[in-house]
């Protein structure tokens, strides 16, 4: 009775086609609909200000020490007496990521003490140019209310710029207080146009704005 199984192989085949056919599609039509990324994302960096406009980057260089990748290069100088950068006595006169290095890890986001670097929602974009992946000083540093810099190559039909400067849009990645028992705390210090930030959601399952229990994909 092989012969009978081997004849029917090519239409138990289609049975499965026609079985998957009417289902319910679960692939989205990008760019048109685009997936809700989760608050910690890890995608493009971005200097953070603190609320009155100075500079959080002190120029310590931890994040370029902790890069697993070495795409990051921090050079720090000593702040001008009369018109300081920063708080500290020292700031990030140079800073350089090689965005054709960076494995996202978020490592540099964990390794900085003043919460300068962290990491957007942006992931659309892309060069024709090794040198513009090469992302300085100038377009990480958001300007002093806090909105955030673009270089031309960012500006593109798929990403929508204006969405990201809307409220907390350029979200903190992954920080040491992601932690259950840290939930509800405020971990992060003000910045430039978010304000203050929320407190941490903690990994209980618990909806900080309900406070209803979320449900279990698992």
């Amino acid at each position: 009775m092989s012969w009978i199984s081997d004849a029917l192989g090519p239409f138990k085949g289609f049975a499965m086609t026609l079985r998957q056919a009417r289902k319910k599609p679960v692939t989205r039509q990008y760019p048109k609909e685009k997936r809700v990324k989760p608050e910690r994302f890890h995608g493009r960096h971005t200097l953070n200000r603190y609320a009155d406009g100075m500079e959080k980057c002190i120029g310590c260089e931890l994040c370029a020490g902790v890069c697993p990748a070495e795409c990051i290069y921090v050079r720090g100088a000593d702040n001008p007496p009369d018109n300081p950068v920063s708080p500290g006595e020292r700031f990030g006169f140079v800073y350089e990521i090689n965005m054709l290095r960076c494995i996202f890890c978020a490592m540099c986001v964990e390794a900085c003490p003043t919460q300068a670097i962290t990491m957007t929602h942006l992931f659309e974009f892309s060069v024709t140019n090794r040198d513009d992946a090469i992302y300085m000083k100038a377009e990480l540093l958001v300007e002093p209310d806090g909105t955030p810099n673009h270089p031309p190559h960012e500006s593109s039909p798929f990403t929508n710029l204006e969405e990201l400067r809307m409220g907390d849009g350029w979200m903190r990645a992954t920080s040491p207080s992601g932690r259950v028992e840290y939930e509800g705390v405020v971990a992060w210090s003000p910045s430039a146009r978010t304000g203050d930030l929320p407190a941490e959601v903690g990994q209980s399952g618990t909806d900080q704005s309900t406070g209803d229990e979320e449900p279990d994909d698992g």
